[in-house]
């Protein structure tokens, strides 16, 4: 019998992942690794060379750390329930005018479903990936909090997940900076592995080109949407390529010139409009949050004061939360710059996850 239990470790063949395994190995667990498919290029159209989680070097990668430490290695294709979930969310968000979060559906619909089901079926006590975060119990509940790396921290990725799932999840580099990660890899005797470049991409999408992307998986919807009015203080000033080419707070590659600074303020798909604003234009002091998931607490207090995030990299900023119905209303204590509906706000007091959600949209 394994000391600490049998644990199926995610990896994706990075640094992180396997250091975690590497971890978990000589901490006495009985590891398990399985490498997930998610996605391959020749799908999206691309004749681009794969990189990144789901490339045959990176599950090669992946095996070797396996083989190396002497544990069983799985590969799991999940291109299909992948496809069928994240990728038509990701083309209909777009279309209704909002900026998607893949990577937070992709975590709580698919990775973690798909990782607790595996670890089920080979009788695994927990399951482990290489995020930057960390997870205890407190008061009945598994409360989520910020990683010690704060340029690192990956908790904003994780509101979206079960109290059943943090269960049984362990994150194992969450007290730990990357620097140290990167000598954990060296010391264990993975010299070229500690020295592998990340990847940042969204990995279905080829460059980061989600324009392209889009007119790939619709290709007729370029000429349908082609032609609608950049509006600038109630009056068009021009025309567009189609809305779902844009995003809230976009300055770049607007191919519009009006001898100042403008950003993306709106995008009104029913009308096919893209209204145009200055900088303060952006800063918006009250929003809405949709399907929100409770971390720490089961229910807040009225007027519960946190630190709400609305990226990934935001520092954040104070707000007041109110449930109002069924979307949570954030009311910030100042107006904070580029409020898209769609991408994740993320609600924090101190280092720890209260939850999060979808914005809806914002108000004044």
């Amino acid at each position: 019998m394994p000391e600490k239990g049998k644990v199926l470790v995610a990896m994706s063949g990075g640094i992180d992942s396997s250091v975690t395994a590497m971890m978990l190995h000589e901490q006495g667990y009985e590891v398990i690794g399985i490498t997930m498919k998610t996605w391959d290029y020749q799908s999206s159209g691309s004749s681009k060379k794969e990189t990144g989680c789901c490339s045959l070097d990176s599950i090669n990668d992946a095996r070797q750390v396996a083989v190396d430490l002497g544990f069983p290695h799985y590969i799991l294709d999940i291109r299909g329930e992948f496809g069928d979930f994240i990728i038509n969310n990701f083309v209909d968000e777009y279309l209704a005018g909002r900026t998607p979060n893949p990577c937070v559906l992709c975590n709580t619909h698919i990775k973690w479903d798909a990782l607790l089901k595996r670890a089920d079926m080979l009788g695994c006590d927990f399951i482990a990936t290489g995020h930057y975060a960390q997870v205890r119990q407190e008061n009945g509940r598994y409360v989520v909090s910020r990683g010690l790396d704060t340029n690192k921290d990956q908790s904003y990725v994780l509101w979206g997940l079960s109290q059943e799932s943090l269960k049984r999840t362990i994150f194992p580099l969450g007290k730990f900076t990357k620097p140290q990660i990167r000598k954990m890899a060296e010391d264990y005797g993975f010299s070229e592995l500690a020295n592998k470049p990340e990847s940042y991409d969204i990995c279905f999408i080829p460059d980061n080109d989600y324009r392209a992307f889009l007119k790939t998986k619709k290709p007729e919807l370029e000429k349908q949407v082609e032609g609608g009015a950049f509006i600038y203080k109630g009056k068009e000033v021009g025309k567009h390529k189609g809305y779902p080419f844009y995003t809230i707070g976009q300055r770049k590659g607007l191919e519009i010139a009006l001898g100042e600074p403008v950003f993306v303020s709106e995008i009104i798909p029913e009308t096919n409009t893209v209204v145009l604003g200055d900088e303060e234009d952006l800063k918006k002091q009250q929003m809405l949050v949709r399907d929100f998931n409770y971390i720490k607490y089961a229910e807040l207090p009225e007027d519960f004061e946190a630190l709400t995030k609305i990226r990934y990299k935001d520092k954040g900023a104070t707000s007041t939360i109110n449930k109002t119905g069924n979307l949570i209303e954030v009311v910030f204590h100042t107006p904070v710059k580029g409020i898209a509906p769609g991408q994740s706000a993320v609600v924090y007091e101190g280092e720890d996850l209260i939850g999060g959600g979808f914005i809806a949209r914002n108000s004044s």
